[in-house]
């Protein structure tokens, strides 16, 4: 092998013992503390998740309805087995969706939106901890991947008003996006999905008060045409913006689309 081949083969475990290296000197110095529980991150850390939080976080296992990914009593039998990349859409429907509609096709959530992972989005959004877009998107990698399914042309960061991004100084849906998209190797479209106005916050509002406030906020690109596209946020709660998010993208012809998070409330 000639040297600079092999001397190339070197430099990413290289570059990864010393980054490691340089961790643990700076813990030396100044311990990390973990911004949910304010322990010192040890044996276990997702940094910059403490080891302990990050196993704490209560996480939805299948099986999930097959549209709004809420937990299915555990007595459903598995899916048939489908090829690489199918994605596992092919549950039964919840109660909820049994008789209803939505307009998003399907939407998979990584945890209850409850303990340890409403602290870290709170933290992540509120408190401007951007670090913990790693272990948030980690996890709706380990929990969701396999509901992907192979054919998804783009993921969409549900957008934000542009003053409120200008406040919060980032789209915490745009970075889990980035992180998630890397693990998948799909990518990121940030341009097929705008938000058209600003709209109030909808922790302050009640369910008729959501519909109504995020109605007609979004437009998307005609380029979703044909495509599948898959919303990503950091939690649903009523599901009133990816609702109306997945509206706009369906009226600009996408032809399925689905909805990732980190949590939900259930």
């Amino acid at each position: 092998m000639p040297p600079l081949e092999h001397a190339g083969r070197r430099v990413r475990p290289l570059i990864g013992e010393l980054r490691a290296l340089g961790v643990a000197a700076l813990d030396l110095l100044f311990p990390a503390l973990c911004p949910v529980c304010g322990a010192t991150l040890a044996a276990g850390r997702r940094d910059p998740l403490c080891g302990p939080c990050w196993s704490a976080i209560p996480r939805l296992p299948a099986p999930w309805c097959a549209r709004c990914g809420r937990p299915l009593p555990a007595l459903h039998a598995p899916p048939p087995a489908a090829g690489p990349g199918a994605g596992d859409l092919r549950w039964p429907l919840c109660g909820a969706c049994v008789g209803s509609s939505s307009a998003y096709d399907w939407a998979r959530a990584a945890a209850a939106y409850d303990g340890v992972a409403r602290d870290a989005i709170h933290a992540f959004k509120f408190r401007g901890m951007t670090a913990l877009a790693r272990p948030l998107a980690a996890l709706v990698v380990e929990q969701c991947a396999p509901a992907v399914p192979a054919d998804v042309a783009g993921l969409v960061p549900v957008p934000l008003a542009r003053a409120r991004q200008t406040e919060r100084g980032f789209n915490q849906a745009a970075l889990l996006a980035v992180r998630i998209a890397g693990a998948l190797d799909v990518r990121v479209r940030r341009r097929w999905l705008a938000r058209t106005r600003a709209t109030r916050p909808q922790t302050e509002l009640g369910a008729a008060e959501r519909r109504a406030n995020v109605r007609g906020a979004f437009v998307a690109s005609p380029a979703v045409a044909g495509r599948h596209v898959v919303l990503v946020d950091d939690v649903v709660t009523t599901g009133t913006t990816v609702e109306e998010c997945a509206r706009a993208l369906h009226a600009a012809g996408a032809a399925r689309v689905g909805v990732l998070t980190v949590a939900r409330v259930l």
